[in-house]
Formats: C-alpha cells, sequence, structure tokens
C-alpha cells in the first residue's frame, strides 16, 4: 500500500456566480419549470474544475501527479466513480451570489475488496454565498482497479423479475437518454468518457453500455423529493451508489416515510438496486 497521507488537508479554493443562465439550462435538462429560489442540487453546478484539454487523461479526467498543485492523490488505479455523498443544505443559494467552494481532503484511505485493490478519498466541500455557508457536503470517491479479463459487462443484463413498486408511497419511472447524459456533463463539466464515449465504456472500463453519472440519479432523487414536498424542503440529504445504471434502461425513483426520514431509492426495471439514500426535513 503506498503513503497518501501527504495529501490530507489540502486544499482547492474556487469561485462562481449562480446566473440566470446556468438555472434556465439546469432545469430544462430536468424537464421542469424554473423557480423563483435556487433549487437543491444546483450546487453541484458550480465551482468546476478547470483543466484544460489537454490536461485531461485517457478516462477524460483531470491527470493528477504528485506536485504540491496537485489536489487529488495520484492513485495509480484507472477506474474511478463517485460512491456518495451526505450533504447538509444549511441555507438556499442566492440567485446572483458569488460563490465560493472550499474543498478539503480529509482522508485516502486503502482497501481491498472483490474486485480488487479499492482507493476511497473522502472531500469535505464548503460551498459559501457571500461568505454563508449554504451546502456543506462531505463526497466519496473511489477508484479501482481495472476490470479483470472475461468477467461480464457490469452490471448484469435485466433480469425477468420486476421492480415491486408495493413498498414505496411514490415512484417515477423514467428512461435516462444519451442526450440527458450529455447535457448533465456539460452541465458539471464533467468529461469522464464513461458517460458518453461508447467503445471506451464498454471496452476499456468493462460496463454494458453507457453509464449515468451517479450525482446525475441523486439530483433525479432531490427532483423526486421536490416533487412531493415542494422547493427546498430538505435540511440533509445523503445517497450511496450500489450498482451502475445504464442509459436507455428504465430507471424506477421511489419514496416513502420513515418516521422522520425520507428513505429513497434507484432501482433498475428488474429491482436491482442503483442507489439508496436518506434524506430529513
Amino acid at each position: 500500500m503506498m503513503d497518501w497521507q501527504a495529501w490530507v488537508g489540502r486544499e482547492q479554493r474556487r469561485s462562481d456566480t449562480v446566473t440566470d443562465g446556468l438555472l434556465t439550462r439546469w432545469c430544462a435538462t430536468l424537464d421542469r419549470p424554473v423557480p423563483a429560489a435556487i433549487p437543491q442540487g444546483l450546487h453541484w453546478c458550480l465551482c468546476l474544475p478547470d483543466a484544460q484539454t489537454a490536461g485531461l487523461g485517457e478516462d477524460g479526467h483531470p491527470l493528477r501527479d504528485e506536485s504540491a498543485d496537485s489536489f487529488l492523490p495520484p492513485v495509480p488505479l484507472p477506474r474511478r466513480m463517485w460512491a456518495s455523498s451526505k450533504v447538509d443544505f444549511c441555507e438556499v443559494l442566492p440567485q446572483g451570489a458569488h460563490v465560493e467552494r472550499i474543498s478539503r481532503v480529509i482522508s485516502v484511505k486503502e482497501k481491498s475488496g472483490g474486485s480488487g485493490r479499492l482507493v476511497f478519498v473522502e472531500i469535505e466541500h464548503e460551498t459559501l454565498a457571500d461568505q454563508v455557508i449554504c451546502v456543506r457536503e462531505v463526497q466519496s470517491l473511489v477508484y479501482r482497479e481495472p476490470a479483470p479479463a472475461g468477467v461480464p459487462p457490469a452490471p448484469p443484463p435485466p433480469g425477468s423479475s420486476t421492480f415491486d413498486r408495493s413498498t414505496w408511497n411514490v415512484v417515477r419511472s423514467v428512461t435516462p437518454s444519451e442526450a440527458l447524459l450529455f447535457r448533465f456533463s456539460a452541465l458539471t463539466f464533467n468529461s469522464h468518457r464513461i458517460h458518453y464515449d461508447l467503445p471506451y465504456a464498454t471496452g476499456e472500463e468493462g460496463y454494458r453500455g453507457l453509464v449515468v453519472h451517479g450525482p446525475l440519479t441523486a439530483t433525479l432523487l432531490l427532483d423526486l423529493a421536490r416533487r412531493q414536498l415542494g422547493e427546498n424542503s430538505l435540511r440533509h440529504f445523503a445517497f450511496r451508489g450500489t450498482s451502475p445504471a445504464i442509459c436507455g434502461e428504465e430507471l424506477n425513483l421511489a419514496l416513502r416515510s420513515e418516521g422522520d426520514a425520507l428513505v429513497l431509492g434507484a432501482f433498475a426495471s428488474d429491482g436491482r438496486q442503483v442507489m439508496d439514500a436518506i434524506a430529513r426535513i
């Protein structure tokens, strides 16, 4: 195992502005009306990495190295995914406000799993508007080894079973399209090739198709909560990706109440869970 402790505590600051154009394009991407207030989830489209195209790696992510300017550690594992996040919505982002995001690496841990070596990087993000914290988030990235040769593509094709709606209060079914993935990649300035380059996603990373972004699935779950509870109704939202969602396949978004919490989930047509989440009002 390598020692990544030199990266713990590294900090990055980025600034941005919440514009009418960004809000309009975000709502158009989600096929929803433009609200009077900035909606929850839009912070994922602010203060984005801005590496030059020449500074991207084979997978489309910005290259990392051992220099003092490299915010993320140069983990030598080729597959990367946004595994989970815990988000506190502290204040509503004001439209037109100057926004600053302060990001800190809080841990780097190497583990061994069923698929080989894994490296987890936890990052704390604080999004401030006019120096007031509006969103606080702890994000977990995971780096993995290449897909072993001869292993069937992930996830498995949909089986003969069906998603059970009976245990949920609300279910909304969507089918993420190539256009939706493209627009979300553009909104988040995300050039990871698994979301738009089918030969790369299937041939290099071992997926069965184009992969739906984890934060896009999380955004769709936030939108499901918004449809039921109204705009900016949550104070806490945590999600964890459990299996890839594939472009062009049915995705069932589900919500139910459990005590003082909302339990949410995203499921494939056969019931395979894609994401689990919990929220508090």
